[in-house]
């Protein structure tokens, strides 16, 4: 095959016409040309962290959807399903990953569960991590969410670590906020990444410690804008990544929104390009091509590198993505699932008014960080109710893994006026998270998500609308464009009821994950994030803590 295109050379840093020999799906030559040329070639993209369950659907789909935005591979940490169905979750994605020319790249899950303040469906143990870093299909150990194992030199931890050590592959770090010698001591560990910085002098900290820097632009957590300026100063340094996506977001674009956003912030054309796909290819040791001779054809051909049209996608010589058309077949398989409790009654969700004040989690719109807030209890009948004029509304987070008592506390951010929202994809553990406005319109959406063994409901007062999620309670076995359909049908629905947040449901996905500060309710309890411990709800008037 012969194409003749204008070559963005990322190697030499020149615009040019070239002739590009392809050969057995990898690139035979790459020749200067004096033919006028239309179009734009350049390496394809490639996304540096991701959770493809995120997308809420299976591998397959998510390919279908990403190939269309120039994405030809991914480095995707599976621990979503893996804190579910454990090792048997991380066999179903690579199973399902084979079925697509997407070369996804998974990560050995280092942190399952993310912490031992919380009920998860499985345990992967050191053991189990030796043996996953054996697979083909696994090329590093994903991100070590546990900062202060690795600083305190937990036993279990530090023999993960130093599995990936002995197997030669990447350690991917979580560590937001984390500074000075603690940060010190995390880097080395042996940790090269993280992509959890929310301010430009923390990843230059974390920069001076050696660990490369993956600028994430997600559907809960936003960061390019405060960590854009790194590319200019640390361009070697940097990456970009989605790390989260839900389906909605992903019909709009994935990497290439990144790349285009650079340029057009004027940032150098050729390190954007580098950060979307070279970087990456390099630091995992991926195989996919960079347009140099003998490298496998993996390449995007645009309009041109302002508008930033996909015109084709290739991968191994192949075009998946041409002509407006996807070139990847639909496939079934199975649906695993662990859901394993009956339905709740307003008993298990009442909360007794020990004290005049309580701690409330104040959720941030497009942030997975929280702050920890003080208000006075709205008290009824002896409990602690809902205070809809104050934005107090419960939240309530409930083991699907083990009949259990469901952790309770309050929140504000959502905004509702009347209704509840819930959902059993709840990070990292995925238990069933819900916030209403009053009991009974939480046990309505909560029973329905264990009915359905799974999924996202929100109630509007009088009737109840849902999307399943038959595979292990977080995907669907449904198309994204399906998928993401229901899931703005069920964020309309949200805001209608009064939330103002862009993505509530993956604001409300965040609010169990203990890893990140300030206040977090896991199923067992409310969690200060900083004290890496739980914390009473209740508080007396002579500010003594109600235990």
């Amino acid at each position: 095959m012969l194409i003749h295109s204008n070559l963005i050379d990322i190697h030499q840093n020149r615009i040019y016409p070239a002739e590009i020999v392809i050969s057995k799906g990898r690139i035979k030559s790459v020749r200067e040309s004096d033919k006028l040329c239309e179009n734009f070639i350049l390496p394809g993209l490639i996304d540096a962290h991701v959770h493809i369950e995120s997308s809420m659907v299976r591998p397959v789909a998510f390919s279908k959807i990403a190939v269309k935005h120039g994405t030809v591979s991914v480095v995707s940490d599976p621990h979503e399903i893996a804190n579910v169905l454990g090792v048997e979750g991380i066999s179903f994605m690579v199973k399902d990953a084979k079925r697509t020319p997407l070369k996804i790249l998974f990560g050995a899950p280092s942190c399952v569960p993310a912490t031992t303040f919380e009920s998860s469906g499985a345990e992967i143990t050191s053991e189990m991590i030796a043996e996953i870093l054996n697979w083909p299909e696994i090329g590093y150990l994903s991100e070590m969410m546990n900062y202060p194992g690795v600083i305190f030199q937990d036993e279990e931890v530090m023999k993960k670590l130093q599995l990936a050590k002995e197997r030669g592959v990447p350690i991917d770090g979580h560590a937001p906020g984390l500074t000075g010698i603690a940060l010190k001591q995390y880097a080395e560990a042996g940790i090269s990444t993280d992509h959890e910085c929310f301010t430009y002098e923390e990843a230059l900290e974390k920069i001076s410690h050696g660990m490369k820097i993956l600028i994430r632009e997600g559907s809960g957590a936003k960061n390019f804008e405060a960590l854009i300026p790194l590319l200019k100063s640390h361009p070697e340094m940097i990456m970009f990544c989605s790390d989260d996506l839900h389906p909605d977001d992903l019909m709009k674009g994935h990497i290439n929104l990144l790349v285009k956003r650079a340029i057009q912030s004027g940032y150098d054309l050729f390190d954007s390009i580098r950060a979307a796909g070279y970087n990456t290819a390099r630091h995992y040791g991926l195989d996919a091509g960079m347009l140099k001779e003998n490298d496998p054809a993996d390449f995007i051909i645009i309009d041109s590198p302002d508008n930033w049209n996909i015109i084709s996608t290739y991968i191994n010589g192949i075009p998946v993505f041409d002509n407006g058309e996807v070139h990847i077949l639909d496939s079934e398989g199975e649906t695993p699932n662990k859901f394993n409790i009956n339905k709740l009654n307003v008993k298990d969700i009442s909360v007794p008014a020990l004290g005049n004040k309580m701690r409330v989690i104040q959720a941030i719109d497009g942030e997975l960080i929280t702050r920890a807030v003080t208000q006075k209890v709205l008290i009824e009948n002896g409990m602690a109710v809902c205070d809809i004029e104050q934005d107090l509304l419960k939240i309530v987070v409930v083991n699907r893994y083990a009949q259990a008592i469901p952790a309770i506390g309050f929140i504000q951010g959502f905004k509702l006026k009347k209704g509840a929202l819930a959902t059993s994809i709840g990070h990292d553990s995925h238990n069933i998270i819900c916030v209403g406005t009053s009991d009974n319109d939480i046990l309505e959406v909560v029973n329905w998500i264990i009915e359905h063994k799974g999924g996202i409901a929100a109630f509007d007062g009088k009737q109840i609308h849902g999307l399943p999620l038959e595979i292990a309670g977080i995907m669907t076995s449904g198309s994204v464009e399906f998928t993401a359909k229901k899931y703005l049908e069920l964020s309309v629905i949200a805001k209608k009821l009064g939330s103002e947040m862009k993505a509530p449901f993956m604001t409300l996905a965040f609010m169990a994950l203990l890893v990140i500060p300030d206040l977090k309710m896991s199923d067992k309890g409310l969690f200060d994030g900083k004290e890496f411990d739980f914390i009473p709800l209740f508080i007396n008037e002579e500010e003594t803590l109600i235990r």
